[in-house]
């Protein structure tokens, strides 16, 4: 199991120290009151918005997840060959490339073999079975790169549409470890593979993938420009397909994400409101590459902006509105859930928060125990309650939080 090593506070403290900071002049730089800085150090808060969590990454000059601290590997789940962020490392940056090294002599798999393996990859990636992942992967990757090298034609072309794939899946799950840099790399193969491949919608798919990354890299300007230019080249017309819809919606929401959290609220009701009428026109929701499109998911994603505002009352009756919760992935599915907890948790609502809490349990078990957002929260609540056995002391050792 992990441990994260200290609260933010202690990082945030330890990182203003290092570069000569006083809490007012931190402050200052974030653009932030000196009270939400003295009383994170001191621990009186537990967590910040996202907002709040960019503006400090970025007076300190590092990454939001380094304020996090989320877990930086899979978990150990018993003897033998044991997932790690290592090995995703060694798929996405063979050191064979570098080295000229003889190939796999053994013959890669056939295109209908790597294409039903994508799948299931992502079936796995989206229902939040972590660990799975990080033994699966690697291997898909390998065997992709090897399909691409043996093989020409619409053959070579199908096999480098599923490579790009490949690394567009290993760059959002090293990124919900922390491991941006990797990320980083794996778009950049991702991009040129999807250029070699037959799908012309993957490079769209790539720039949304992009613009996830940098949110998560604090580069929230960029990402904002990265996902708005994108969708700018796909802009749908009259005759458009919902899949083009959807991908050009997926932009949009990418764009809000990251002026939620520049704390731009005009463009965040701009890009919505965009990404709202194709949804409108879609009529119901679609899973394009991995990622769910429609009037649900959009409405999801509009509580989560709601909560990044600081609107949890707002949010909360948003979230009794939308319609087929169902009908999206689990990682959404919980990922709303814990959305409706900290807006619980906002309006001082414990019991409320530990509700959507566990249910965001029941969905998605095992992301949860890497969801950096919801072990914060957890620790939040645990350190305002007095009692030593508790559900959500329970719920705090599932999840292997202090508090």
């Amino acid at each position: 199991m992990f441990h994260e090593e200290s609260g933010i506070g202690d990082r945030i403290a330890r990182l203003r120290r290092r570069r000569d900071l006083t809490q007012e002049r931190l402050a200052e730089r974030a653009g932030l009151s000196v009270d939400i800085v003295r009383k994170l150090e001191q621990g009186v808060r537990r967590t910040a918005r996202l907002a709040t969590l960019n503006a400090l990454a970025r007076a300190l000059d590092v990454e939001p997840s380094v304020l996090v601290g989320q877990p930086a590997t899979f978990e150990v789940r018993g003897e033998g060959e044991q997932p790690s962020v290592l090995a995703l490392r060694q798929a996405v940056a063979p050191v064979s490339d570098f080295l000229g090294e003889e190939r796999d002599p053994e013959d890669p798999p056939g295109i209908a073999a790597l294409q039903a393996a994508l799948r299931s990859t992502e079936r796995i990636r989206r229902d939040g079975r972590m660990s799975e992942i990080g033994a699966l992967l690697p291997q898909l990757i390998r065997d992709a790169r090897a399909a691409a090298r043996a093989t020409t034609g619409s053959r070579a072309a199908a096999a480098h549409a599923v490579l790009a794939e490949a690394y567009q899946v290993a760059a959002t799950t090293l990124t919900a470890l922390g491991k941006e840099d990797a990320a980083f790399t794996a778009l950049e193969r991702s991009m040129a593979a999807a250029a070699k491949g037959d799908d012309p919608h993957l490079e769209t798919v790539g720039y949304s993938s992009l613009a996830w990354v940098l949110t998560k890299q604090g580069r929230l300007a960029d990402a904002e420009r990265v996902a708005l230019t994108a969708a700018e080249r796909i802009e749908p017309g009259f005759r458009s397909q919902p899949l083009e819809l959807a991908l050009w919606g997926i932009l949009l929401l990418r764009a809000a994400t990251a002026a939620v959290r520049l704390e731009r609220r005009d463009a965040v009701r701009e890009h919505l409101a965009l990404a709202s009428a194709a949804a409108a026109r879609i009529g119901t929701d679609r899973l394009d590459y991995a990622t769910p499109f429609g009037p649900t998911n959009v409405g999801v994603a509009k509580v989560n902006f709601q909560v990044e505002m600081a609107d949890s009352a707002t949010a909360l009756r948003t979230a009794r509105t939308i319609p087929e919760l169902h009908t999206l992935p689990p990682t959404w599915r919980a990922r709303f859930h814990v959305d409706r907890a900290l807006a619980f948790a906002d309006l001082k609502k414990d019991d409320g928060a530990l509700g959507a809490l566990l249910t965001a349990e029941r969905t998605a078990p095992e992301w949860m125990r890497y969801h950096s957002t919801s072990r914060r929260l957890v620790a939040d609540l645990r350190s305002r309650e007095r009692r030593r056995t508790s559900p959500l002391a329970e719920l705090a050792d599932r999840l292997d939080v202090d508090g």
